[in-house]
């Protein structure tokens, strides 16, 4: 059997992380994935895919996508159910995404004017996340929490394709074939 789906879109807004009890993050994000067709009045539509990812991979989403972030994920579909609190039974279906991947710079959101999403609004559009467990506590950044190994990173700000006064000189070596 094979469950693997990969999606390219712009999250709708802000991840949300949490912690579970037992210290594990967390995030949530619905992605809007432009359908490769127009409607009858000449308009594409998107499909707004609600996902989730776990621990690393959480925090990451959490701490360097925003709403408007163009983002490839890939994962795998999960449903669920669930007692809704009118009682009546609750069916939730979630792309549980193993790896995300940024696809834009950092700074492009604040380029594009604030970003929305292709212009693209999640109207009406019934929720199918887990239901609210009330108030929340959320857990302070995880670039508050820990230090990161400071030479393994470039610094997102950085154009690495800005000239530096002259021209960029690639040898034979460099190319890859």
């Amino acid at each position: 059997m094979i469950n693997r789906v990969v999606l390219v879109g712009r999250l709708t807004k802000d991840p949300e992380l949490k912690y579970t009890q037992g210290g594990i993050a967390v995030t949530r994000f619905t992605l809007a994935v432009n359908r490769t067709f127009t409607n009858q009045q000449g308009q594409r539509e998107a499909d707004f895919v609600n996902c989730v990812t776990w621990r690393k991979q959480a925090e990451n989403t959490a701490n360097f996508l925003r709403k408007g972030s163009l983002a490839g994920i890939e994962g795998r579909i999960q449903t669920s159910n669930f007692e809704g609190k009118d009682g009546n039974r609750v069916f939730m279906t979630e792309v549980v995404a193993d790896s995300v991947q940024f696809l834009e710079p950092r700074n492009a959101n604040a380029e594009r004017g604030g970003g929305g999403f292709g212009g693209y609004q999640n109207q009406g559009a019934p929720s199918q996340g887990a239901p609210s467990q009330g108030p929340y506590q959320q857990q302070p950044s995880y670039q508050s929490n820990q230090q990161p190994n400071q030479q393994n990173y470039t610094n997102m700000n950085d154009d690495p394709f800005s000239t530096s006064g002259g021209p960029i000189e690639v040898s034979d070596d460099d190319l890859p074939f």
